[in-house]
């Protein structure tokens, strides 16, 4: 997938998520801000209660796609079969835009309104879902080829040694400029950092990078570096910087990843175990939707 192809795969997640969120918040916001008691009343109730034709209909278009998101990355992720059939990180886009949607729907499914062992299945999803956004956040710390398959330190050294080399004798850069971004991205920086402290340590590191950069392209405009030549340069250093990094904290990541699947599955287990409890209740009950 080509990069302007991928822009428009991800703008579209994008446009269809915040779209649906706001047709689905504006069009029930009178219902959904009617008070518990008094929401038999409204009209919009036979359609939106959670029993209801719309409700209903959102609960099982949410489930499906939760379902279908699991499934579908599993299947790419696990099967050799399916390894040729797109890059893993296109389908994991795929699973966060389903799993983050989805959810979305079963919120409104619910009316705002939880209760039994509905409200465990519930906060198990929405656990699912923040931890689903860290989980996204420590994936993209620890390098991959395009494949999806982890990047080996010996080639991560080669490429932070390729990239040094570029700084000083392609775009030949200034000694004390290049001495400077040396030892901004020296490896001793993230020789101290733990597991306890490694996730406020990559937070700061993120926005400690771009606060770099800003200076780098100050200085290089004083010494008189053309435009185009700075930006270059500055999209360099950025890349170094973030290499280094995920050089220094490569086996932290690792580390996190781990401790982050004894937290992300169990949640996700929870909450499709009680999902299919939910949908075979309401089955027996005679709420059968459009079925």
């Amino acid at each position: 997938m080509n990069k302007k192809l991928h822009a428009i795969y991800i703008s579209s997640f994008f446009i269809i998520g915040i779209a649906s969120t706001l047709l689905l918040a504006i069009n029930g916001y009178q219902y959904y801000s009617t008070p518990l008691l008094t929401r038999f009343f409204n009209p919009q109730d036979i359609l939106l209660k959670p029993s209801g034709f719309i409700g209903q209909g959102l609960g099982v278009l949410g489930s499906l796609m939760m379902i279908a998101g699991v499934a579908v990355y599993m299947t790419r992720k696990r099967i050799r079969f399916f390894f040729n059939f797109g890059y893993l990180k296109n389908w994991l886009e795929l699973h966060i835009f389903l799993c983050t949607l989805g959810p979305i729907f079963i919120l409104f499914h619910t009316a705002f309104k939880f209760g039994g062992i509905v409200a465990v299945s519930f906060w198990s999803m929405t656990a699912v879902v923040l931890s689903g956004i860290v989980g996204r956040f420590l994936y993209v710390q620890i390098p991959h080829t395009i494949q999806g398959q982890m990047i080996g330190i010996n080639e991560l050294n080669a490429q932070n040694e390729n990239l040094s080399y570029q700084l000083k004798n392609v775009y030949k850069i200034p000694e004390n400029i290049f001495s400077e971004i040396e030892e901004i991205s020296s490896l001793k920086r993230y020789k101290n950092v733990k597991l306890k402290t490694g996730f406020i340590f990559i937070i700061k590191d993120f926005f400690g990078t771009k606060s770099v950069i800003y200076r780098l392209k100050h200085e290089l405009a004083l010494a008189g570096v053309p435009r185009p030549q700075r930006n270059r340069i500055a999209k360099t250093t950025k890349t170094k910087l973030i290499v280094s990094r995920r050089i220094g904290l490569l086996k932290t990541m690792q580390n996190f990843f781990k401790y982050w699947h004894v937290i992300h599955l169990p949640f996700a287990i929870l909450m499709f175990v009680i999902m299919f409890i939910h949908i075979a209740v309401t089955v027996a009950f005679g709420y059968r939707w459009i079925f």
